[in-house]
């Protein structure tokens, strides 16, 4: 069974930073496109940044030198380190896992970020 545990959401003043992780089971990270999703209210889901097994990154232009994806393989994790919290990044953010050459596609349950004054 393959899970996607999200954490380390919360809140946070503008100019902030926080830490996002995903912990995950039932796959090998480094075989996946790794990506961070984010859902504000009212918005489409949208990806935020994705890490490819090459160590690719792609980021959305509205998080580019603010935000780093990463991975730690050992642990099987996904991180997203953001820096310089925006108002306009208050979403759920949901850890996503796919091969879409096999039809695999994964996702976790999301943490909320807040960022607020």
């Amino acid at each position: 069974q393959v899970q996607l545990v999200e954490s380390g959401g919360g809140l946070v003043q503008p100019g902030g930073s926080l830490r996002l992780s995903c912990a995950v089971s039932g796959i090998i990270i480094s075989r996946y496109t790794m990506g961070w999703y984010r859902q504000a209210p009212g918005k489409q889901r949208e990806l935020v940044a994705a890490l490819s097994p090459a160590d690719n990154t792609n980021y959305d232009d509205s998080v580019k030198g603010r935000f780093t994806i990463s991975r730690d393989n050992a642990k099987n994790t996904l991180y997203l380190q953001m820096n310089s919290l925006k108002l306009e990044d208050t979403a759920v953010y949901y850890c996503n896992a796919q091969r879409s050459f096999e039809g695999k596609m994964y996702w976790g349950q999301g943490t909320q970020v807040t960022v607020s004054s």
